[in-house]
Parts: structure tokens; C-alpha cells; sequence
């Protein structure tokens, strides 16, 4: 069976995995209610937790990446039904009661060891954004508010990729081609970022983004349900509801930290957006006004000419053989851990190119499996990601059950007899994902509910970015990316090319993140809003980013992270200062300090999301960071490093 789960060897089995689920929740709901209130309340509740996780966050995967379509569909309605379960649960009141009557005995609560108290709380906050403190009609809206935000969510998600159409009489012969021809149409379906021709660019752009009266119709809808939700239960709006227990706490720090952050860069993104003017008048004399579809362009066009980073200069260096070697040679001097291919039994995984990695510590023994699913095939999403397939926990019988993710990536698959080759950019990714992993392997906490990363958004980032650091640093690359046919180490110039050209426009790329933070947390600002989402963009681009509104074009509708990310999408920023604080202060000197990777863990991976996310901060840094101290290092990165400098002249 997938994953080793025996009822999972055929599409229907999803049904009895689910049924099993829900009996043994049903099960343990009587035993929290009849329990009087300790810590085996909570104990309970994370084994409720963990009884449905076990088939959802499985079943999140299953649906997205299984090549067999029967799978998908079986996982897409277990995902639904142990939804619609939790949400039920969340709204229970006798349930809840168990909880509450544990948080009310202030001499049981003072004898729990801080993570259980956290966990407890967690447990009640759920309840609490579920409206359980409504009276029953109350209560009922914000069951139906948040079945009506899934939906809205899975509507608008699926409206953000869907291509525009266009008669194909209204664009010139010359760039019809760029296109897919359907009869007389001609079918856009993205940005066109990379294309040279800026006129390509442009229509891709006009087109592409062009407004969509039903994308913005859910858009309206999902943003002011979403604001319902938040005010039935007590929220001033959805943003102060999502940001609680987060590392920036309220809205109005996010606000504090996105305006600094802009102040700081505005002369830079000034002096970025000259000089990709100046490019653009070189090379198109006639149009020389910098619009929003030539941002990403003009930017990799300066990187190229600047640092000639070719990426086929690089790829030979960086086989994915090569790649994993250094990822376990780090892990091994700084965590004392390493992984081993293991061989996997009949039916327990769902492509023949995925392979197991067992995580092992040298003194601890086994931690944790993580299932690689790097390549790409037919009908696989295209996008980089780690996905929880069972958390950690400490089980009633004293056993610790084992955690076990997936990696997905989409690396191209390798010629016959060819090893696999990554570009840096895959690289990086590569690095990047398997941040989150070991914090899945390391987060081992005594309740799955705050396993790994199920942690505050704006923190959950922090492993993953930090491991870029350590992919962008030549002392590690350059134990590991030998050329595949010759052996012959990369030249320390060229990794140090690589790293300047990304400062290369850094500072517009950061200002456009910016402008995305300061838009979602607008949307999820006080309601009504004063002006249309549209006016909104409009305001908003050109106070924040800079480059002119294109009439008729409404971004917004394509912006899929205000799905997942609602309110939340300053979390890249905040969680790349963090990472980009610990990176100078704990590892920069010595990429490979033990004693450094050893705090690392204990300060920040070990707690999973059982610690407050700023608290686990301190214990890294030794001291509290402040707003500033993040825009200081944001700014502070985007620095040319000298001696790269002075090297390259």
C-alpha cells in the first residue's frame, strides 16, 4: 500500500482508511468529554488530531501528484469528508467544554510543562476561530462561512491558471506564433517573462491579466466572507485573525515592517529601474518607458551581461548525485545526521523514479523517512514543495512515531546514461525544500498537532531559507559540485558570479514582494474596502512599486498566494531576515560549526510550532530582534561583496 499504509494498495481503499478514521475520532471524542481535565486531555485531543491528519494530509498529496486519475479522485473525497468532519469537531460544544474545563483548573494548568499548556491553547484557539463561543444560529453561519471560503478558495485557485482567449486577428502576424492556435483564437496562458520581444511581453501581459468579471466576482466574495468569519468570532478584521500566535503578531507590526522596508529600498529600486531603463533603450530605441512586463526581462538581461552566468556553464558541475552528496556531507558535520536509500515494497510508492531516504543520526538512530518525487511527468504540478505525510509524535506506548514527508520537485529527466543536471536555480530549490524537511525530521515534539513545520507561517520558512545561505556559499558547494565527466572542482569565481548576479535588480525584485505583502494585507484590511480591489492595485502599485497600472489589466485575479497565504504573504520577507540574521551571526564564519548546528536545532527546529515562534528567535540569536533590525538585513544583503568585486575588475 502507498506508503507503506496496508489499506491504500487500490483507490477504494481510501474509503476504509477514512471510515476507520472517523470511528476511532468518534471513539476518542467520548473519551475527551468523559476524562476529567489533565494532561491526558491533551494527550487525547493530539491523538484525535493525529487519527484524521493521517488520512487528510496524506490524502493532500495523494490528490495533487498520483499519475493514476482513480487515486486522485478517491484522495480529493477523503480530503472533503475528514474536512467536513473537522469542521464539525471544531464546532462541538461538548467537546469543547473537556478542553475549557482544563484551561479554567489553574493548579493543573500550572503543573503542565510549557508545550502541553501551548498545545492546549492551540486546541481552544481552533475551537474559538470556529465560532464556538456563538450562539447556536451564530454558530451554524460560521460553519457555512467556511465551507463557502473552501469553495470560494478551490474556485478562485483554479481561475487564477486558466489561460485568456483572444481573436487572433488583433495582435500583429509577426507574433501570433508565440501563441497557441485554437481556430480563429489564439490562447494566452502566462507572463511570456523571459521572451526578448517586447511587444510579445506586452500582449501577453494586456492579455493575460486582462480583468475577468467572474474571477473578480470570487475574489470580492472570498475576501469579504473571509472578513464575516473573522468579525462573527470576535476579529477587528480577517488579518488580525490570521496573524495570531504568528512571529509579527498583529497586523500593525507587518505594516511597520513592510513601510520601513520600502523606505530603505527606495533608492535603490530607483537606481535598478534606471539602469534597466537604459537597457531597454539600447536595445529598443523607439519605446523606451519601463513598464511592469519588462521588470523580470530587462533585470535577467543586466544579470547575463554583467556576470555571464550561463546556466550550461553550470549544470555539468551540479548533478543530482553530486547535489544529495553535499546536502549529506552538510547535515553530517553540522547535525550529525545522514541519509540512506532505502528499497521500498510493492505498492508503496506511486511512480517507479521515487525514491525513500531514511534519516539517521549517529548516536539517536533512525528519525524519520522522506520520499523523494524529483522528476517531472505528465499531469504532475509544476511547482517545488514538502508535503507532511504523517507527523511526529510520542505514542501512548512510549514509541515515537516516526515522521514521514514528501519532496516534490520537477527536475527534467536525464538522458540514457547521463546523470541528472541541475541549474543553480534547481539547485538552490533542492537545498531549499530539504530546509523543510529536516525541520519535519528534527521538530520532534511530543504531539503531531506542532510536529515539524506545523508552525506560524511567518516562521515555517525560516529552515528553508536558511539552506539557500548555505547553497549560495562557496566553502559548501564547493564540497560537492565536481564536473560530471571530468571531476574537476567549480572554479570559486564562478560561485562567486553566481551569488553577485542575484544583488543584480535585487533591490526592485524585494520592492515588488513588497508591493504583494502591502496589497494582501490591504485586502484583508478593514471592510468594506474604500475602493474596488482593481482601484486598490492600481493605488497601490504605483505608491508602493513604481511601475505604472496597465488599464484594463487586474493582477490580482491571478495572485494565487491569497489563497494559501491570506494576510500572510509578508511571511517570505519576515522569515528571510530571520534566516538571513541567524546565517550572519551563527554560520557565516563556519558553515560547518557543530556546536552552531547543534543550538540550531535545540533553539529552533527541536519545538516544531510547540514554542512561540519569536521566542525560539531569541534563543538563536541571543537577544530580540526588532522590526529594524529585519530591514536592516534585508537591505544589508543586497550589498556587493567587495572582494568578489574587485576579482571580477
Amino acid at each position: 500500500g502507498l506508503f507503506g499504509v496496508p489499506e491504500l494498495s487500490c483507490p477504494e481503499g481510501f474509503q476504509e482508511a477514512q471510515d476507520k478514521a472517523l470511528q476511532e475520532s468518534e471513539q476518542l471524542v467520548q473519551k475527551a468529554c468523559s476524562t476529567p481535565p489533565g494532561p491526558e486531555t491533551v494527550m487525547i485531543f493530539d491523538q484525535l488530531s493525529d487519527s484524521l491528519c493521517r488520512v487528510a494530509d496524506l490524502a493532500d498529496f495523494v490528490k495533487v501528484a498520483h499519475p493514476d486519475f482513480a487515486f486522485r479522485e478517491a484522495a480529493e473525497e477523503a480530503c472533503r469528508n475528514i474536512g467536513t468532519m473537522v469542521e464539525k469537531l471544531n464546532t462541538d460544544v461538548e467537546l469543547c467544554q473537556s478542553l475549557r474545563r482544563l484551561l479554567a483548573d489553574e493548579t493543573v494548568m500550572s503543573s503542565l510543562d510549557p508545550e502541553t499548556r501551548r498545545v492546549a491553547e492551540l486546541f481552544m484557539f481552533d475551537f474559538e476561530i470556529s465560532g464556538i463561543h456563538l450562539d447556536e444560529e451564530k454558530r451554524k453561519k460560521a460553519v457555512d462561512l467556511n465551507v463557502r471560503i473552501l469553495d470560494l478558495c478551490n474556485e478562485f485557485l483554479i481561475g487564477t491558471h486558466l489561460p485568456n482567449k483572444i481573436d487572433k486577428h488583433v495582435l500583429p502576424e509577426h507574433i501570433r506564433y508565440n501563441f497557441t492556435a485554437e481556430g480563429n483564437y489564439l490562447q494566452v496562458a502566462g507572463l511570456h517573462a523571459d521572451c526578448p520581444d517586447d511587444l510579445v511581453r506586452e500582449a501577453a501581459y494586456k492579455i493575460f491579466l486582462h480583468s475577468n468579471a467572474q474571477q473578480l466576482g470570487r475574489l470580492e466574495e472570498l475576501l469579504a466572507s473571509r472578513n464575516s468569519l473573522a468579525q462573527l468570532v470576535g476579529y477587528d478584521t480577517f488579518a488580525h485573525r490570521a496573524l495570531q500566535g504568528t512571529m509579527a503578531k498583529n497586523p500593525e507590526t507587518v505594516r511597520q515592517f513592510l513601510e520601513k522596508l520600502s523606505e530603505q529600498l527606495s533608492k535603490r529600486t530607483q537606481k535598478d529601474f534606471e539602469m534597466m531603463t537604459k537597457m531597454k533603450m539600447k536595445l529598443n530605441p523607439q519605446n523606451s518607458m519601463l513598464m511592469p512586463w519588462d521588470h523580470p526581462y530587462y533585470s535577467g538581461v543586466l544579470r547575463a551581461e554583467r556576470y555571464n552566468i550561463d546556466p550550461g556553464l553550470y549544470c555539468p558541475f551540479f548533478s543530482l548525485g553530486a547535489c544529495m552528496e553535499g546536502l549529506n556531507s552538510l547535515f553530517s558535520q553540522l547535525l550529525g545526521i545522514s541519509l540512506y536509500a532505502e528499497q521500498t515494497k510493492r505498492g508503496e510508492i506511486w511512480s517507479e523514479d521515487v525514491r525513500k531516504l531514511a534519516v539517521v543520526h549517529e548516536t539517536e538512530g533512525l528519525l524519520g523517512y522522506i520520499y523523494c518525487d524529483f522528476f517531472q511527468r505528465p499531469d504532475k504540478p509544476h511547482q517545488d514543495c514538502h508535503f507532511t505525510v504523517r507527523g511526529g509524535r510520542l505514542k501512548e506506548n512510549g514509541e515515537y512515531q516516526l515522521p514521514v514527508v514528501v519532496l516534490m520537485l520537477s527536475l527534467p529527466n536525464s538522458a540514457r546514461g547521463a546523470p541528472t543536471l541541475l541549474s543553480p536555480g534547481m539547485m538552490e530549490n533542492l537545498f531549499h525544500e530539504m530546509g523543510h524537511a529536516m525541520h519535519s525530521m528534527l521538530g520532534r515534539t511530543r504531539y503531531q498537532h506542532v510536529t515539524g513545520t506545523r508552525c506560524p507561517t511567518d516562521f515555517a520558512e525560516v529552515p528553508s531559507i536558511l539552506m539557500e545561505y548555505f547553497a549560495n556559499d562557496y566553502r559548501v558547494v564547493n564540497q560537492f559540485a565536481r564536473h560530471y565527466k571530468t571531476g574537476q572542482p567549480l572554479p570559486k569565481n564562478m560561485v562567486s558570479r553566481l551569488c553577485e548576479s542575484k544583488k543584480v535588480c535585487a533591490a526592485a525584485d524585494m520592492q515588488l514582494q513588497v508591493f504583494y505583502a502591502v496589497l494582501d494585507q490591504i485586502y484583508h484590511g478593514k471592510h468594506p474596502l474604500k475602493k474596488s480591489t482593481t482601484e486598490i492595485l492600481k493605488e497601490t502599485q504605483e505608491k508602493v512599486y513604481g511601475l505604472p497600472y496597465v488599464p484594463n489589466t487586474a493582477w490580482q485575479l491571478r495572485f494565487s498566494h491569497l489563497v494559501g497565504y491570506g494576510a500572510k504573504y509578508y511571511s517570505y520577507l519576515m522569515s528571510r531576515a530571520v534566516a538571513s540574521m541567524v546565517w550572519k551571526q551563527c554560520f557565516a564564519q563556519n558553515p560547518f560549526d557543530r556546536a552552531m548546528g547543534e543550538r540550531y536545532r535545540r533553539e529552533m527546529l527541536a519545538h516544531g510550532g510547540g514554542k512561540e515562534p519569536m521566542l525560539m528567535v531569541q534563543g538563536m540569536l541571543q537577544k530580540s530582534p526588532s522590526v529594524e533590525d529585519f530591514v536592516d538585513t534585508l537591505v544589508s544583503d543586497l550589498d556587493h561583496d567587495f572582494e568578489t568585486f574587485i576579482m571580477d575588475s
